[in-house]
């Protein structure tokens, strides 16, 4: 397995989303700031380019005073540009009215457009477009809660675009009620699935369809969940990996259970279109070691104590997975680093199989095996 680290240019960063250009370049974009929810939270895109080892420094797609902008999602239409996805939201404000932007670049990511609306307020995305034909598929999810922070109001849906983006459909996912960050995978056409971050922190749930709008009732996977982002990805030769947390709080639906640690971070590889995950290894198996405090002033940003006791409640987290097949069919993961920086790994498929986990799941049992 191979690391590396993307270049810190704000003290907090979180929430790393890949894509793979049609360069072969890869582009990794996240949030990066003070901290989550602060004004001038920017979305950061960085760039390995085709061919090499090293990340760019990353540049800022977008930010403003004011404003939180969170989860970018990037895409790469079958015309060519390249779409930023992110959603924005006033300052402190929470998620209930928060909004998807969109963004295009016609170079690749290098330069991009002024931000306009794609969904309306309560809506938030995560995971990754699929193209079906000509239609574009966006996994989101609505946070309708108020002030309350209801979290059991969240439910998600797919959003379906037939004009290339000009105008959107939701397709609401039923039963969906407190899980969110649905995250997308056409097997093949007319076979779907989809798979849900928790908000009891217990599973990981899945979700059929046949045309991407009409969604089976979501059940519980075999996978833990901690309340916290996963993502799965279809490889070249139709095996599934899952990148995720391989914990939970609990085992029963019953209640809203808050976080668990997002400790450790987990692939699971499917042979069998996610029925079962027979192999499982850790990417991060945690740090039981005492690290350094969290110092001052990071990136040259002085922090408050607020800010410095949240960095040590995360010293031992890697969370919010973003994964990909490169076009070498290495895959890549990246995710949030301690909530310091963004850390990238890559690995061929077969590493999976060569390590163990020290997670609640440890992989389905396989007859002969």
């Amino acid at each position: 397995m191979q690391e590396a680290y993307i270049p810190i240019i704000y003290p907090s960063s979180h929430a790393a989303n890949l894509v793979l250009l049609a360069n072969g370049d890869i582009l990794c974009a996240y949030y990066s700031g003070r901290w989550e929810n602060a004004s001038d939270l920017a979305i950061a895109v960085a760039r390995l380019r085709h061919g090499s080892n090293r990340w760019t420094a990353p540049e800022n797609a977008d930010h403003e005073t004011g404003y939180a902008f969170q989860n970018p999602v990037l895409f790469q239409s079958p015309e060519g540009p390249v779409w930023l996805f992110h959603t924005s939201q006033k300052e402190q404000a929470g998620e209930a009215l928060a909004e998807i932007y969109r963004q295009i670049s016609n170079d690749n990511g290098y330069h991009w457009s002024d931000r306009k609306v794609a969904i309306p307020p309560s809506s938030y995305d995560r995971q990754p477009l699929v193209v079906a034909g000509s239609r574009w598929l966006m996994p989101m999810y609505y946070t309708p809660r108020g002030q309350k922070k209801d979290v059991l109001k969240d439910y998600s849906a797919v959003q379906i675009s037939q004009d290339r983006g000009e105008t959107w459909k939701p397709c609401v996912v039923p039963d969906s009620g407190g899980l969110a960050q649905p995250d997308l995978v056409m097997l093949r056409p007319g076979r779907y699935l989809m798979f849900f971050r928790s908000r009891f922190a217990d599973w990981i749930y899945r979700s059929t369809s046949t045309d991407a709008c009409t969604w089976t009732k979501p059940e519980p996977t075999q996978l833990p969940n901690n309340n916290a982002s996963m993502q799965a990805v279809l490889l070249n030769d139709g095996h599934l990996v899952m990148a995720f947390n391989n914990t939970q709080a609990k085992k029963n639906r019953d209640n809203v259970a808050g976080n668990a640690a997002r400790v450790p971070l987990s692939v699971a590889l499917s042979t069998d279109g996610g029925k079962t995950w027979p192999w499982v290894r850790d990417i991060e198996a945690g740090n039981l070691t005492l690290e350094p405090p969290v110092p001052n002033k990071i990136s040259g940003v002085v922090l408050t104590q607020h800010e410095k006791d949240e960095f040590n409640d995360h010293l031992n987290t890697y969370e919010y997975p973003a994964i990909l097949q490169a076009k070498d069919g290495r895959i890549y993961v990246a995710y949030s680093y301690h909530r310091r920086t963004i850390k990238c790994v890559n690995f061929e498929e077969s590493w999976i199989k060569q390590g163990g986990t020290i997670g609640i799941f440890k992989g389905d049992k396989i007859a002969g095996r």
